[in-house]
């Protein structure tokens, strides 16, 4: 009882601090990265170390400058979270910019379906919040559930402010069968870590051979559903675009493998053109190849 009193206290301080505005929150972000990166060290160890596998090519300073970027970023990306519980429509339309949402719309005018693929960069949470905007068909969000049942019930109704539906990962397959006879779009992460056993496929990303799910193809092949990536890019503190790239609008006439090996190669590329802007501090290669061979 004690622990979800604690817990109902967080909702409520996050709730209210989500109501101060925009300048106010980046100076809680400027403290909070003096904090998170001089103070604390969150994840330091973890993010050196990913970036020197990621850019070997680079010089330890080099690196440094990313690390340091990264960690300013992350503050920002926390208060801008917390903002999203009470962030305005007017607003979210402002601060995030669709640069070519007719190609939404040119889809659907050929029957299609949408598969839109993100990546952990930028605020691809914001992004998702204004793709609710782009289109008044069904919008679904897939996300991996929280450990904590009352902070995963709190995420959801961030998600679905503005009507989008979200969908637990491991009922996607499903809600995108039953819905296969209307016009969707859903919005799936690239970039999640498979456990162990359900490692089907080692692709190279960043460097690095990287375990990744197939079941962005595997839904695309199913419902026959155009596959679009989503390319983002911060403009200022803020202020973010992110245009569509079209991956392929005939799966089922693609190799096997083909459609992951693109996605997770443009979102490769993303991160390589401004590397500040993934997410770093996720323990994202947990094991390789050789491991599960033993």
């Amino acid at each position: 009882m004690l622990k979800k009193g604690l817990l109902r206290l967080g909702i409520v301080f996050l709730y209210l601090t989500s109501l101060l505005p925009f300048w106010f929150l980046y100076l809680i972000s400027d403290v909070l990265f003096v904090v998170i990166y001089y103070i604390v060290h969150y994840r330091r160890a973890v993010v050196q170390q990913n970036l020197a596998n990621a850019f070997p090519e680079k010089s330890v300073q080099e690196r440094r400058q990313i690390e340091r970027k990264y960690y300013r970023y992350l503050a920002d990306l926390i208060v801008e979270t917390v903002k999203m519980i009470t962030v305005s429509e007017k607003q979210i339309q402002k601060r995030v910019v669709a640069t070519n949402s007719e190609l939404v719309h040119e889809y659907f005018a050929k029957g299609k379906s949408i598969i839109a693929v993100a990546g952990h960069y930028c605020n691809w949470e914001m992004a998702a919040l204004n793709f609710n905007f782009v289109t008044d068909k069904r919008f679904m969000i897939v996300y991996k559930p929280l450990s904590n049942e009352m902070f995963d019930d709190f995420f959801i109704k961030i998600r679905s402010r503005f009507g989008g539906q979200p969908v637990a990962m491991k009922q996607t397959l499903r809600k995108m069968v039953e819905y296969r006879k209307e016009l969707t779009v859903s919005v799936l992460v690239g970039d999640q870590t498979p456990v162990r056993h359900e490692v089907n496929y080692f692709t190279d990303f960043l460097n690095q051979p990287t375990a990744v799910f197939l079941g962005i193809e595997k839904i695309a092949k199913t419902i026959d559903a155009a596959v679009v990536f989503y390319d983002m890019k911060r403009v200022k503190r803020g202020y973010y675009t992110y245009t569509l790239i079209p991956l392929t609008e005939t799966p089922k006439e693609t190799a096997e493998h083909e459609i992951t090996d693109m996605h997770v190669q443009y979102l490769d590329s993303m991160i390589r053109r401004e590397p500040q802007y993934w997410i770093w501090s996720h323990r994202r290669w947990k094991f390789g190849p050789e491991d599960l061979q033993q």
